[in-house]
């Protein structure tokens, strides 16, 4: 094995495969308007939400928990949620009887019900879908790992976008999609390339 290929999950003895769909909760984190136009537009965020709603219509067909995330950072903010830009997008729009919880921090876990919601539910396997990459879902998966949840992120349900590095430099949305799935990956989530990776 090279260590390029050796990971501290694999290292770790953690399953490599994700759980089934039907012994899940789907989790989509931050699926909000702020992240089609303007400022705060994603690389490739029609796709992912496209993504994310393949997702929904299996986990609503198996009758599984859902949670939709929506961040809050205050009026005016690109988060406002009374406002347009902080609504949940249409294609993934919350159905009567499905949890919404509304969070200020990157962990959707922080300052949140979403761990008790969770476990009222009797829920161990998270499917964690959403947006930033970088940032709330790498949040929120290893939040959910620190809390004993098995975690399964389908790369292709998620996206982020260029980021000025410390040199002056540009680090691509490309490159830091890549990166930041890695980094999940080593250890704290089974990252599939899409929905169709995990069974239901």
């Amino acid at each position: 094995m090279s260590i390029a290929s050796t990971t501290l999950r694999a290292l770790s003895g953690l399953p490599a495969t994700p759980a089934r769909l039907s012994e899940s909760a789907l989790v989509i984190v931050d699926a909000q308007n702020t992240y089609r136009n303007g400022v705060m537009q994603l690389q490739g965020v029609e796709p992912a939400l496209d993504e994310c709603a393949r997702l929904l219509a299996r986990a609503r067909a198996l009758k599984i928990p859902v949670v939709h995330i929506q961040h809050d950072a205050g009026p005016g903010s690109p988060y406002d949620p009374s406002a347009e830009c902080g609504a949940i997008a249409d294609k993934v729009a919350p159905a009567a009887g499905e949890a919404v919880v509304v969070k200020s921090y990157p962990n959707a876990f922080v300052g949140t019900d979403l761990d008790a919601h969770l476990k009222a539910a009797g829920v161990n396997n998270l499917v964690i879908t959403g947006f930033m990459t970088h940032m709330c879902i790498n949040s929120t998966a290893r939040g959910a790992f620190n809390l004993g949840y098995a975690v399964t992120v389908p790369a292709a349900a998620t996206a982020t976008r260029a980021l000025p590095a410390a040199d002056g430099s540009v680090v691509e949305a490309a490159s830091l999609q890549s990166a930041a799935l890695a980094a999940l990956a080593d250890l704290f989530a089974v990252v599939v390339a899409d929905s169709s990776a995990i069974p239901d």
